[in-house]
């Protein structure tokens, strides 16, 4: 999957997000760091909303933009 991320440089190295995803975020003293760390959390939030969603009847829609 490829998500939009959005990348920050701040005092302490780099902070980013995934606008996509609401909360996720991450950061990283260099920016391969924090891509690296920001694909870490992408997945753990993938993994705590399947749990939350496993006993849900789950679709997929398509929306045009």
């Amino acid at each position: 999957m490829t998500y939009k991320v959005a990348l920050r440089r701040s005092e302490e190295g780099y902070s980013v997000s995934c606008p996509g995803l609401p909360g996720c975020w991450s950061e990283g003293s260099t920016e391969q760091e924090a891509l690296e760390n920001i694909q870490d959390a992408i997945r753990e939030y993938l993994a705590a909303a399947g749990e939350l969603a496993a006993d849900a009847e789950v679709r997929e829609v398509t929306v045009l933009v």
